[in-house]
């Protein structure tokens, strides 16, 4: 017989609180059978969908965008181009954010770098960061 999860493992499994998975199913986004006691209960399926739409909601993917495509999903093969296009869109808007969070990670490792410099004596004290960021050829 195929594991199944009630709702407490199922959102210790994710570490997410029930509500949250309660609020995924109010939203449509996942679809929990139910036991003869009409509990929720999750399959290996469930626990595959949901890795899926944390992926999607990891790259800005709103809500709404992820009921569309789910509505899409279940309209079948016809709504491919709808999906194709929302995962490009998805895809984009995720590199420029990725871009931004790069150029935050390389100002923080620069000004990391000046203030080792500044403390071994390696940079003039007098130089400040801005000039420093110019001699690398970085932009704040």
């Amino acid at each position: 017989m195929a594991r199944k999860y009630n709702i407490g493992e199922f959102s210790r499994k994710f570490d997410l609180p029930a509500s949250t998975l309660r609020y995924y199913e109010s939203e449509g986004l996942i679809k929990p059978q139910r036991d003869p006691h009409g509990r929720r209960c999750y399959t290996a399926e469930d626990v595959s969908w949901l890795k899926f739409l944390n992926h999607l909601k990891g790259t800005g993917m709103s809500i709404k965008e992820l009921k569309q495509y789910i509505i899409w999903r279940e309209q079948g093969d016809s709504t491919i181009p709808q999906r194709l296009q929302l995962l490009r869109t998805t895809k984009s808007n995720f590199l420029e954010q990725f871009a931004e969070i790069q150029h935050h990670l390389q100002i923080l490792n620069d000004k990391i770098n000046w203030y080792e410099a500044k403390e071994t004596g390696i940079i003039e004290e007098d130089e400040g960061f801005g000039e420093y960021l110019e001699r690398l050829g970085h932009h704040e």
